[in-house]
Formats: C-alpha cells, structure tokens, sequence
C-alpha cells in the first residue's frame, strides 16, 4: 500500500494538530457536547462523490489517532487508486462525538491531497507514450510541501527539489545579483558565466552529488549555461520552436545534461512541448491550482 514517509507522517501530524486546534479550540465540539450522548456510538464511510486519484487516506488516520485513539480507522483504498463515485476509500468507527470532531478536518486533508493527485494524473496522461516527466514546484500552500509534494506523486507525477536546501537551482534573480557584483556588462557577458563557474565548483566540493540546474531565458545562454556541466538546465518560458533548437543545441554540447521547460505551459501545449524533446516540464499549477475532490462521511 502507498503510504506517507516517516517525513510525510511528521508533517501531516504537525498541520493536523495545527487544523484541530483551529476546528475544536480549547473547548471541543460544542454542539456535539450538547446534543450528543457520550456514550453514544456509530460508524460512518468516507466515499468518493466524483472520480479522481486518491492520495491522503492515511491523513484521515492520523487525524482520528489525534483526536481519540480509540476511534478505529480502516483504509478500503488504497493512495494512486482510480476512485469512482459511491467508492469506499475508508470506515471510521467508535464515539460519535469523536468522529463528528474528526469529520471536517479528515476530510480537509484528503480532499485536498486528492485534488492535487488528480489534476497531475490530468496532465501525465497527456503525455502518455512519451518519456517526458511531469514535475512539481516549490508553489506550494506554505507548511503543506511534503503533502503536496506526495499527492502529486500519487497522481503520476515527479517530485522537483523539496526546498532551497536540496538542489542547485541559478535563477535569472541569482545571474543578476551576479553580474551587478562581477562587474559584468550584460547577461552574456564571459566575466558573468566565469564567476559562475568558480562559484558551482566551491558548491560541488561543499555539497558533493548535489544536482546543479541553471535556469536560461535565450539560447545563448543555453550555450553558456551547457559549458558549466550542469545536471539540468531550465529553459524558461521557451516557445516550442525555440525549444526544439534549445534541445539540438544540448545535444551537440553536452547530451548528458537534461532540459526542463517551465513557464506558461498550458495543458493544450503540453504534449507539443514534450515532443520537442526535453526531459522534464515543471508545473506549478499541480499545486497552487488544485481543486478539492469531492469526497463525503455518509453515516451507517
């Protein structure tokens, strides 16, 4: 069964801790402390209300173990499943209190992570035959990455770096900063591209097999760029035309280094992008555009 990391439980423990406090405040449920006996006891089914991916089950689980660990919790579906409406994705059971405070929270999470799961799913099977990988960004809901990250695993997609701490990335902010210190006259300036260079050499003997991706806006910085040796090299906000020269010029310079596409890349461009031949395309919309899949608690 997909299941959350150590790291992914951690991080789904802390926002659900933080969401319950949200929900229940200091005092708890006030309308089900009124109106419900405490004795009182029953069972109800998340189920699937439209057709998706689902990611985030155990989320639900985490979030009834927080709330009272006597409640029982069984998973029917497991994340990455095709979900049909009417499916059964999972039974809760124990005090009805309990699971009335458990409801809307659990259903945050799964809704969510489901919706990330499923626009992904959208855009992978777009590109179905082709080896271009879908990857995420760092848009993500703050305090939610490694959630998010997940579901868009869960959905087909790939991971991109998880923070700043991970992975190189030179963007266009880091190439000016640079040529405003070195003194260089233009973005295509040598002095620009050596400082580079010596800077990326300190890192790699600093952070040894960390991947370096240097991002460009021109195919002369392609060139540039490409001499560095980098892992990766972002070509942002590309044309397809310009594209499909960007990846003839990578592969006379240095074939091992992968392109990724980023900026602007609508779903009906999409499959042309990845024609072109670039490896990667990146795409923030998995997780800033995301809608909430439709997912219910029906009593029984």
């Amino acid at each position: 069964m997909s299941a959350f990391s150590a790291t992914e439980t951690a991080a789904c423990r802390q926002l659900a801790t933080l969401a319950l406090l949200e929900d229940l405040g200091d005092v708890g449920d006030i309308t089900s402390l009124a109106t419900i006996p405490a004795e009182s006891v029953g069972r109800a089914v998340f189920v699937a209300r439209k057709r998706g991916i689902l990611a985030g089950v155990q989320a639900g689980s985490i979030v009834s173990a927080l709330v009272d660990p006597s409640i029982r919790f069984e998973i029917h579906t497991e994340d990455g499943s095709d979900l049909e409406p009417g499916m059964r994705i999972a039974t809760i059971s124990g005090t009805v209190r309990s699971i009335l405070a458990i409801e809307r929270t659990a259903l945050n999470f799964m809704q969510r992570l489901c919706g990330i799961a499923t626009l992904t799913r959208s855009y992978v099977e777009l590109l179905e035959g082709l080896p271009t990988k879908i990857l995420d960004t760092r848009k993500t809901t703050p305090g939610w990455r490694r959630l998010e990250k997940y579901a868009v695993r869960m959905g087909g997609g790939t991971n991109h770096r998880v923070g700043l701490f991970d992975g190189m990335l030179v963007k266009d902010n880091h190439l000016e900063s640079i040529q405003a210190q070195s003194g260089a006259s233009s973005p295509l300036d040598p002095v620009l591209w050596r400082t580079l260079a010596e800077r990326i050499e300190r890192f790699r003997q600093i952070y040894p097999g960390t991947p370096v991706e240097i991002e460009v806006d021109s195919l002369d910085q392609l060139r540039l760029a490409l001499a560095l040796k980098p892992e990766i090299v972002l070509v942002d906000n590309f044309p397809v035309e310009r594209l499909i020269r960007a990846v003839e010029v990578r592969n006379s310079l240095a074939p091992a280094a992968l392109l990724e596409a980023s900026g602007g890349i609508a779903k009906e461009t999409l499959r042309a992008v990845a024609e072109t031949g670039v490896e990667r395309i990146s795409i923030g919309a998995l997780t800033h555009s995301a809608i909430a899949l439709d997912i219910g608690l029906d009593y029984e």
